[in-house]
C-alpha cells in the first residue's frame, strides 16, 4: 500500500510538473516569442509605423505588407516599367465603368480602388494589374507616402497594401458591393517585388516586421487572410537607373529564418484548405 502510494504521488508529482512546463511554454510563446520576432535592423524607421491600413469607418482593414523608398516619380515610373497601371481616381464615370467591367465582362485595366486610410488620408497612389477579361479579378497595390525620409539622400519611404481581388460580393453587414481579397497575402507582397525586380527597378531589398504573422487574420470587409508577417521593402533604383544585377533579399535574423520556414509548412496546409473550400 506504501509503494502504491508512493508510485501515485510520484505520478502526481509528474503531472503537475508537466502541466507546468505546458504553462510557462504557453507563456513564453504568448509573450516572448512575438518579442523575439519583432526586428527593424534595416529600417529602425519602421517599428513605430502603423501595420494596418483603415477603412472609412476607422476599422482595421488591409495589412501594410510592402514598402518603397524613392521620390513620386520614381515609383510611378518603376510602375509603369514593372507593367502595373495607374488607378483611375473615383469618380461617377469610372464607378459606372468598373461595374460595368464587372457585370459585362470587358477590360478596364485602370478600375478605380476604394480609398483606404493612413494618419485619416487616403492612398497617395494606387496602381493594378488586371487578371482575366475584366476588372473582377485584379493584383493591386495602395501606396502613402510618409513622413520618414530615407539617408543618405533623404528619399521618400512609402507604406503600401498588396492584395489580390478574387471576386466581388457584398461588404460584411452590408449590401455595399465590394472586392474580396485572396486570403495569401504574402504571395501578393512576393508577386509585386519580383516584377520589380525582373524590370531592374531595385537596387536593394530588405524585410523588418509589418502586421504580425497570423492564421486568421480579417480585414474590414470581413475577408480572412493569412501572413508570415513580415514587410518586404524595396529601394526603387536613384533616377530609375537599370539595375545590371537584381539585388538578393537580406538575411533576416536566424529566429525569424527559422519562422518563416515553418511558415512554408504552414502555407502548403492552408492552401489546401483554401482548395478545398473553393471545390466544395
Amino acid at each position: 500500500m506504501r509503494n502504491e502510494n508512493r508510485l501515485l504521488h510520484r505520478w502526481c508529482f509528474g503531472c503537475g510538473l508537466s502541466a507546468l512546463f505546458v504553462v510557462l511554454g504557453v507563456l513564453f510563446l504568448w509573450f516572448a516569442l512575438p518579442k523575439a520576432l519583432r526586428h527593424y535592423e534595416h529600417q529602425a524607421s519602421l517599428a513605430s509605423s502603423p501595420k494596418t491600413a483603415q477603412n472609412r469607418n476607422g476599422l482595421p482593414s488591409d495589412p501594410l505588407n510592402i514598402a518603397l523608398i524613392g521620390s513620386r516619380e520614381e515609383i510611378l515610373r518603376a510602375f509603369l516599367a514593372s507593367g502595373w497601371r495607374p488607378a483611375d481616381p473615383i469618380t461617377l464615370k469610372s464607378g459606372l465603368e468598373i461595374a460595368s467591367s464587372v457585370l459585362l465582362n470587358y477590360p478596364y485595366p485602370t478600375a478605380p480602388v476604394s480609398n483606404l486610410y493612413l494618419w485619416g488620408r487616403p492612398q497617395d497612389l494606387a496602381f493594378e494589374q488586371e487578371v482575366g477579361k475584366s476588372a473582377r479579378h485584379r493584383h493591386h497595390v495602395r501606396l502613402w507616402k510618409t513622413d520618414i525620409a530615407v539617408p543618405p539622400q533623404a528619399r521618400p519611404l512609402w507604406l503600401g497594401a498588396a492584395t489580390f481581388d478574387q471576386n466581388v460580393g457584398f461588404k460584411r453587414r452590408s449590401i455595399e458591393p465590394t472586392h474580396h481579397i485572396a486570403p495569401d497575402i504574402d504571395a501578393e507582397r512576393d508577386g509585386l517585388m519580383q516584377t520589380l525586380l525582373r524590370a531592374g527597378c531595385l537596387v536593394e531589398m530588405y524585410q523588418v516586421t509589418g502586421p504580425g504573422q497570423t492564421l486568421a487574420g480579417r480585414n474590414g470587409s470581413g475577408d480572412w487572410y493569412y501572413t508570415d508577417g513580415e514587410l518586404t521593402v524595396g529601394v526603387i533604383s536613384p533616377g530609375n537607373t537599370i539595375s545590371p544585377t537584381p539585388p538578393e533579399m537580406a538575411p533576416n535574423p536566424p529566429v525569424v529564418r527559422f519562422k518563416n520556414t515553418v511558415w512554408i509548412g504552414l502555407k502548403k496546409a492552408l492552401r489546401r484548405l483554401e482548395n478545398a473550400g473553393k471545390s466544395a
